[in-house]
């Protein structure tokens, strides 16, 4: 999963090419628009990009993936290969499609000459079983890749305690492996969770800040 965030000001750069989603439905109910390789291509309000493809949903769900920018296909094979685990699905001449299996999400990076992330840059994350965690960390730092994160343990008062390693790939992606069964403990669903959620807004004094600053919290 990609996760990022933009706010006014933030410079979207080349590297997020789109979320791909296999949606017959979504496909239909999007207007004729820019079609590409019989996909339609879509942009949010603030810009991103999203690609639908003409397909039946699948039964991981109907996001099937991301595109990127590469500024160095070999490089980025290598790395999400041999460190990360992935496995080359699909190759052409400037495209490469990864991932741990065709049944899951998969990662396509297409080659530009750079790669530019500008200041509205995600992290991309996967689960991945808590007792690998340490080796992947540890090949990374062997093959000379930067680590962001060293292998680490976040606690989560009541909850399940959930570990992660943050990795650089050589375009500066950065990837977040997340222990799968801290994860999935976290996931289930809290049928308390609307109400814990909103015992914790008016618990945590932000009405008043916003009081001072003159402005109310549902126009932030």
């Amino acid at each position: 999963a990609v996760v990022s965030t933009q706010s006014t000001g933030y410079e979207l750069g080349n590297d997020f090419k789109a979320l791909n989603i296999a949606s017959r439905e979504v496909f239909e109910a999007l207007p004729t628009g820019e079609i590409e390789d019989g996909s339609k291509i879509v942009s949010s309000p603030d810009g991103y990009p999203f690609r639908v493809e003409n397909k039946d949903v699948s039964s991981a769900g109907p996001v099937s993936g991301i595109t990127l920018t590469s500024s160095n296909i070999p490089a980025t094979i290598k790395f999400w290969t041999e460190i990360l685990g992935l496995t080359v699905l699909h190759r052409i001449e400037g495209h490469v499609t990864l991932g741990f299996d065709e049944s899951q999400a998969c990662v396509r990076f297409i080659e530009e000459k750079e790669v530019n992330h500008a200041k509205a840059y995600g992290r991309i994350a996967f689960s991945v079983p808590t007792d690998e965690l340490a080796a992947a960390e540890r090949l990374a730092k062997e093959q000379g890749y930067e680590i962001l994160t060293p292998f680490v343990t976040l606690k989560t008062e009541g909850k399940a305690d959930v570990c992660v390693v943050i990795f650089s790939d050589p375009d500066g992606y950065e990837i977040c492996f997340v222990g799968d069964e801290g994860f999935r403990e976290l996931s289930v669903f809290d049928p308390e969770g609307d109400n814990l959620l909103d015992k914790a807004i008016k618990e945590d004094g932000s009405d008043d800040w916003f009081k001072k600053k003159g402005i109310s919290k549902s126009s932030a």
